[in-house]
């Protein structure tokens, strides 16, 4: 067990990964309501009160597990056109991780609505931070001249791609792959961005 400390610790990236992969599991398994810190801390041989030097609580763990979940970071992504990053963003998806993912989208469901705290630690480690960065994506094909300020479909890129990803399995029970999510680039996304 990790001794507790008066002050706040520093863990290592490598053991921050350890404890966002425990906190991940045992959200695919128990869902939200029924992970705690304390089974977090179980699982990774760590005292709870590390737990919440690092992070307040649950949401706070939760959304950082996310982030540092994500395969990949969209201000990463700059290939020099639109067309050309929308593309880079669909193939970036992992197939291998999409089955997790969707248990992740599964474990989490109910409580974003239900649950402030976690709906609030979302919004701020993970959602806001994308779409400022698609915002940005966005910025650069404008300000490139490949599209003009007032596309109707730009304040929608962050939605209808999300909905890409979430609505798929859903849909058709299969995950929204690389080759899917292309073909949905280019069946749908740019010609609504006129391109």
């Amino acid at each position: 067990m990790d001794s507790p400390s008066p002050r706040r610790t520093r863990l290592t990236p490598e053991r921050a990964a350890e404890l966002y992969e425990a906190a991940l599991d045992l959200l695919c398994e128990v869902g939200y309501e029924g992970l705690t810190m304390d089974a977090v801390a179980a699982r990774t041989r760590s005292s709870k009160a590390t737990l919440y030097r690092q992070w307040k609580g649950k949401p706070q763990l939760i959304a950082s597990a996310l982030r540092h979940h994500k395969p990949f970071k969209v201000e990463d992504i700059d290939t020099g056109t639109l067309r050309g990053d929308l593309l880079a963003l669909a193939a970036a998806a992992d197939p291998g991780r999409m089955e997790r993912d969707m248990a992740i989208l599964r474990g989490l469901g109910h409580a974003v609505h239900c649950n402030a705290d976690l709906n609030r630690a979302l919004r701020e480690e993970l959602i806001e931070p994308e779409t400022a960065e698609m915002r940005r994506l966005l910025q650069r094909a404008v300000d490139r001249g490949e599209i003009a300020s007032d596309t109707p479909a730009l304040e929608f890129v962050s939605h209808m791609m999300l909905g890409a990803f979430v609505v798929r399995p859903l849909i058709e029970d299969r995950p929204a792959d690389p080759e899917y999510l292309t073909r949905f680039v280019e069946a749908a996304l740019l010609p609504a961005l006129g391109l």
